[in-house]
């Protein structure tokens, strides 16, 4: 596997080899999905740049994460029609998943996540998926587009029915009837917040396996801005980070997506936000692997692991 120039945190070589490191982070620069706000395939490389100023120890985990080797792929070469993206990203996540990483797919826009769920769904059969996202993404089609980024939810939904959506607060008439038609597990931010909707329930319902994509719409504007579809009324910071360990402990997570950051200039925070949301993930995996001992994490002696 052919490196980046440029590395998630900015690692030594030593920490950032792909042969001994745990994790591959997979850069996916498109936004030939999108249906309003651009900037989205700049995303991967600002948040690639804004990680060379985290703080590498985990105040929360008192560790390191890093040092369990994280390696930056180049990003996958996309194709020039949307229709083409769900086999590229299908056949480029399947040549990393088959060298045993944890993989990390760093969009761009969400129209992405299929074609990499598809991928890890043939390791992982009973592969179930949480969405944290402000959409639903339920449309068959938008636009003429069935893999617009608002259709992501039902090109996933062809390969599992074990799917939960939390954090939903924007959705159209029809995907309101499929949701009541369907029975579908969606908690909205409503539901959320006024403990309407059982969400340790729903969790411990999904079998297998868990893959989480993270569209960072999901968040409050406060924490960030920066994005194509923004939708006010969002998660805080601490909430998402309490709610994403809560899945880790509870659930194996095999991999996991964070989308539609849109580059901005001006806005440095929300690239540096994604960045630690990132870095923070990898931080709860990594707890949750040494408790569990369901993955072999590189020996990293002068690191301490917990």
């Amino acid at each position: 596997m052919k490196l980046n120039s440029k590395q998630f945190l900015n690692l030594d070589s030593e920490f950032a080899e792909f042969k001994t490191s745990a994790v591959a982070i997979l850069p996916v620069p498109y936004e030939g999905g999108i249906t309003w706000g651009t900037g989205t395939a700049q995303g991967p490389d600002a948040v690639i740049n804004a990680s060379n100023h985290l703080e590498l120890y985990d105040e929360m985990l008192e560790a390191e994460p890093f040092r369990m080797g994280i390696a930056t792929l180049m990003p996958v070469k996309i194709p020039l029609n949307p229709e083409g993206l769900h086999e590229a990203m299908y056949q480029s996540s399947k040549a990393v998943i088959k060298e045993d990483k944890f993989v990390v797919l760093l969009g761009g826009d969400h129209s992405i996540s299929s074609g990499h769920f598809q991928a890890l769904q043939e390791k992982h059969p009973l592969l179930s998926l949480i969405q944290l996202d402000a959409h639903a993404d339920l449309r068959d089609t938008y636009e003429d587009n069935p893999f617009s980024h608002a259709c992501v939810m039902s090109r996933i939904r062809e390969f599992t029915s074990h799917t939960l959506q939390i954090g939903i607060r924007s959705m159209s008439f029809k995907e309101a009837r499929r949701i009541e038609r369907e029975n579908l597990a969606v908690c909205t931010m409503a539901g959320y917040r006024s403990g309407n909707f059982d969400i340790n329930t729903a969790i411990a319902g999904l079998s297998g396996s868990v893959y989480l994509t993270v569209d960072v719409d999901v968040f409050d504007w406060s924490v960030i801005r920066s994005t194509g579809t923004p939708e006010p009324g969002g998660f805080l910071w601490d909430e998402v980070l309490n709610l994403l360990q809560k899945i880790f402990m509870q659930k194996n997570v095999v991999g996991f997506d964070v989308v539609e950051l849109s580059n901005n200039p001006n806005d440095p925070n929300s690239a540096f936000a994604v960045a630690k949301l990132i870095y923070k993930m990898l931080g709860f995996k990594l707890m949750a692997a040494v408790r569990s001992g369901t993955l072999k994490w590189p020996d990293r002696p002068r690191g301490r692991l917990f």
